[in-house]
């Protein structure tokens, strides 16, 4: 530490920097059940309705939305996150060279985003259907071209 400095800083992942052994997992659990627990608070439900939900007992949603992480493995709480009516992508890529650890981390696609997404690939279905009925172009029942460019667009990133 430099003199007259009073902290350290940190290296973004609390649990590194308090020496816990698989920090990235623990961060990467934490960001999860930070997900898990605003769900809950959005849908204004209470322990024991999440409980029911989560097919787990009160005592543990408790100990989960308290943060105590140890008892829920990565997969536990990405079952959690499906039965709260959510998808879970889990991505691979190549480190930067610029790195020197690959990690793990948890992104959320924010709900505006999703939703704003999906009227956009909507929209566009409509346009793309427009067009393909003024020139009588039909598709006698089997799915369009048109309908695959439209999920493409909804399922890309």
């Amino acid at each position: 530490m430099k003199e007259g400095q009073d902290y350290t800083r940190g290296s973004g992942n609390v649990f590194a920097d308090v020496g816990l052994a698989q920090p990235d997992e623990l961060l990467a659990k934490a960001e999860l059940v930070r997900q898990i627990s605003a769900i809950i608070r959005q849908r204004r439900m209470t322990q024991a309705q999440a409980a029911t939900l989560l097919d787990i007992d009160q005592p543990k949603v408790s100990a989960l939305l308290r943060g105590q992480l140890s008892g829920f493995s990565s997969d536990r709480l990405f079952r959690f996150l499906n039965a709260l009516g959510r998808d879970v992508q889990i991505l691979v890529r190549i480190k930067p060279r610029s790195r020197a650890r690959a990690r793990v981390t948890v992104s959320a696609v924010a709900r505006r985003r999703a939703v704003q997404a999906l009227k956009m690939a909507s929209s566009r279905r409509r346009h793309l259907h427009e067009i393909s009925s003024r020139s009588n172009l039909k598709h006698h029942g089997k799915p369009s071209q048109l309908d695959s460019e439209c999920d493409a667009d909804i399922t890309s990133p």
